[in-house]
């Protein structure tokens, strides 16, 4: 690894106080880079960085490298290690639509969990409860009683520090308070495990992959889901999903267009075919 490499994740880790994980991404990325190379990334020019970027066939790995590369080479024009670097535009990634579960089969798989115990209740609970606030799994696992106020629920550390307002549906708001009134703790955490210690996203995780055989976060795309193919205004979605860029929320109207065409070929008796 170069010097130039270390001093740009020393930067990175000590004045940009990154994340453990994106700084060993930024590392892997360009020691690949410069092992391709065979020369430290700050002697590279366009030619190298292009023989380097076609060996990747996935646009969204390509982009990643070529975002960390473009990062060491705008933290070395700063540093005046270099004078100019290569001016390559990230590749076009298309759009995919995020999957997600219709309503009918999460409540069936729901419906088959067994309530006569705390926890069946507490996981019956938790699953109406993802689906009914679209709440990332982090967020959920942190819900204290006190942040749910006449069936509306405070989310306190979403993403940003910024705090949201989401309306409980009133069936997993049920759920919820059947599970409350059943447990015997004075505890504040809204969801714990069987030992009274507040559920971690290992046990949410398992929760869901056990009777919907998903992750967590697909139940966040089916509320999103079901609430732009109702009709719901893109501008709410986002403020209910706590999205910063309206952008992020964009890609669920595929969906909504999906839906009016199936409409329109369904039923428009010109859909029937050319007489």
């Amino acid at each position: 690894m170069s010097n130039a490499v270390e001093a740009f994740l020393e930067y990175i880790s000590i004045v940009k106080v990154l994340r453990k994980n994106t700084i060993e991404a930024y590392k892997n990325d360009l020691l690949q880079f410069e092992n391709f190379i065979e020369k430290g990334a700050i002697d590279t020019d366009s030619e190298d960085l292009i023989s380097f970027l076609s060996t990747i066939k996935n646009k969204r790995t390509l982009n990643r490298k070529l975002s960390s590369i473009n990062a060491f080479y705008n933290f070395c024009l700063k540093s005046d290690f270099k004078k100019d670097k290569p001016n390559i535009k990230l590749s076009k990634v298309p759009k995919t639509l995020p999957k997600f579960l219709e309503y009918e089969e999460i409540i069936k798989d729901a419906s088959l969990i067994d309530r006569t115990t705390i926890m069946g209740l507490r996981d019956y609970a938790f699953i109406l409860f993802l689906y009914a606030t679209g709440a990332r799994v982090s967020e959920a696992i942190n819900v204290k009683k006190s942040d749910i106020d006449e069936s509306w629920l405070k989310i306190v550390n979403a993403k940003g520090d910024k705090e949201r307002m989401v309306p409980i549906a009133p069936m997993a708001d049920c759920a919820v308070k059947t599970y409350l009134e059943k447990r015997e703790d004075g505890d504040d955490y809204l969801w714990l495990t069987y030992q009274k210690k507040r559920m971690s996203r290992i046990t949410a995780f398992k929760i869901v992959r056990k009777y919907l055989g998903v992750s967590p976060h697909m139940l966040r795309h089916s509320f999103a889901t079901a609430m732009i193919l109702g009709g719901a205004d893109l501008r709410v979605v986002q403020e209910l999903l706590g999205h910063v860029s309206i952008n992020t929320t964009q890609i669920y109207t595929h969906l909504r267009r999906q839906d009016l065409k199936e409409t329109v070929v369904n039923h428009h008796p010109l859909s029937e075919g050319i007489t």
